[in-house]
């Protein structure tokens, strides 16, 4: 299999999520802009986001999917339809005993989560209105780790295009009917939420449908303790232990910052939030594209026993993270106010927001090589089915984090609970690499320091533009022409990155190693 076509492909759709994502955004933003309304909203969004990074998308997949590349490898297609029939049956038991929970317990989450709001009472309805939400998305992970492991990664990386179109089609043509319901017009975020969610679950099952795994989901008494008792099931479940506490980690952190951030006054939640999608652009472009596509690849590997494989494999995705997301990190840090204004500077969304955006986002930036290294040094301990290194990796950090956050918080305020991360992330991933080369699952082939004294030069070049061009443009008094704002940003990143992929073909770089090694 061509690992860099099918990274290119879950790239390339990502990158129509995150584009949809910041049309989402900016719209949001030019409706609402950054109020105590839309930090509401953001919470409320956030709660069954985050259980669906912490069960399904993090700990649940982390445990399935190697377990299910392995079955599929040495037991065949039947036994991996057994094992996807008893692990549906028993996460659909969990997903409607969770969201009946989730509801009832709403008033705690959003109070431990974010005690400083001031309409607390507001994002407490709002996530009872949203938090069945976990459900569909639980569903659509289980479906998208089947999907990858048959190498059919396009309607998983499709599938989030649908969530934003639903919000913005609510934010644009239903927050003016919810004041008729006695609703402000922010509600209408959360219809669109849950509508993107049933959307989202109907696209995989065709796709399931093809490859022949459509789950036949069991729920009565009898269907469930045969689902219970099977024995990849079984599996699962003790890999997710150690799992679900390296992902609770990473969202305790998200769950500590969300907290300072409601104590720093009304839209400090937005202004991180908005940072935080300009952050996954290209963190999801890279990071989360490279690991869908290596999981599998890697765990099919450490299956057949093959370790030189294997560290082609990782050494490819790490040489693929230094001359891709170093430039994008260069960017985040220096040219953060143009993508902010250009953006977001509209509306509701004024001057000052787009200061304490810009500060959270170039806070992101010094860790977004950390950011989306993790992406590709995780899985290479994932898919040995070793879940612990990486935890404990993680809780170290964790308490690392809160340090930070207590030097920085009250010098740069929001910015400094970004930056936080950002330094967290780096440290993590270095230690994850270090981890990795000592046990012998990755070596690093010929030629890495000529490699990145070629990505470095180019990126130093790139740098010295951006900030020339950030000085001498007035992106700020632009607000009233926005189609010149959008072209002069435009061409100014088009610019550097010709420049940028210009100096590096100079200097003798070529794709025809990545091509190799995929």
């Amino acid at each position: 299999m061509n690992l860099l076509k099918a990274a290119s492909t879950v790239s390339l759709l990502t990158l129509a999520s995150r584009v949809t994502g910041l049309a989402r955004e900016w719209i949001v933003a030019s409706q609402f802009g950054a109020s105590a309304w839309t930090d509401a909203f953001n919470v409320a969004f956030r709660i069954p986001n985050l259980l669906r990074r912490l069960f399904a998308e993090g700990a649940f997949s982390q445990a399935f999917v190697p377990i299910l590349g392995e079955v599929k490898e040495r037991q065949g297609d039947e036994a991996t339809h057994a094992l996807v029939n008893a692990v549906a049956s028993v996460l659909l038991a969990a997903l409607l005993l969770t969201c009946v929970l989730g509801v009832a317990g709403a008033p705690v989450m959003v109070w431990l989560m974010a005690s400083g709001l001031s309409e607390l009472d507001e994002a407490v309805l709002m996530t009872r209105l949203m938090f069945p939400y976990i459900g569909f998305m639980a569903l659509v992970a289980l479906a998208a780790g089947v999907l990858n492991t048959y190498r059919h990664f396009v309607a998983p990386a499709a599938t989030p295009v649908l969530l934003n179109l639903c919000v913005i089609g609510a934010a644009l043509l239903g927050a003016d009917a919810m004041p008729g319901f006695g609703l402000h017009p922010v509600y209408a975020l959360c219809a669109g939420v849950m509508l993107g969610g049933v959307l989202q679950l109907a696209l995989q099952w065709p796709a399931l449908r093809r490859v022949g795994m459509v789950p036949r989901m069991a729920l009565s008494p009898r269907g469930l303790r045969q689902a219970w008792q099977h024995p990849g099931v079984t599996r699962v479940l003790k890999q997710m232990a150690p799992a679900l506490l390296g992902v609770s980690v990473a969202q305790l952190s998200l769950l500590v910052n969300t907290l300072i951030a409601s104590w720093q006054g009304p839209g400090a939640i937005s202004w991180l939030t908005y940072a935080d999608r300009l952050m996954e652009f290209p963190t999801a472009l890279l990071g989360v594209a490279l690991g869908v596509v290596l999981l599998p690849q890697l765990s099919a590997a450490q299956a057949q026993s093959q370790a030189v494989r294997y560290s082609e494999l990782l050494d490819w995705g790490l040489r693929l993270v230094a001359v891709l997301a170093l430039p994008c990190a260069v960017a985040l840090v220096v040219f953060a106010q143009p993508r902010v204004a250009v953006l977001f500077h509209y509306g509701a969304f004024t001057a000052l927001d787009v200061v304490r955006t810009q500060g959270a986002l170039m806070g992101y930036g010094v860790g977004l090589v950390g950011l989306i290294a993790i992406k590709i040094l995780a899985p290479g301990f994932y898919a040995r089915q070793d879940i612990r290194t990486p935890v404990r990796i993680a809780v170290v950090v964790l308490l690392l984090t809160q340090a930070f956050n207590a030097a920085l918080v009250p010098w740069l305020g929001v910015a400094g609970l970004s930056l936080s991360i950002g330094v967290a992330a780096l440290i993590n991933a270095g230690w994850l690499l270090w981890g990795l080369r000592r046990c012998g699952a990755w070596g690093p082939s010929a030629g890495w320091a000529a490699y990145l004294l070629k990505v470095s030069v180019a990126c130093s070049v790139l740098g010295l533009l951006l900030v020339m061009a950030n000085r001498h443009i007035p992106w700020l008094e632009l607000q009233a022409q926005p189609l010149v704002r959008v072209s002069l940003l435009a061409v100014v990143l088009a610019a550097a990155g010709g420049l940028y992929l210009g100096l590096l073909w100079l200097m003798g770089l070529r794709l025809s190693f990545f091509r190799r090694a995929a």
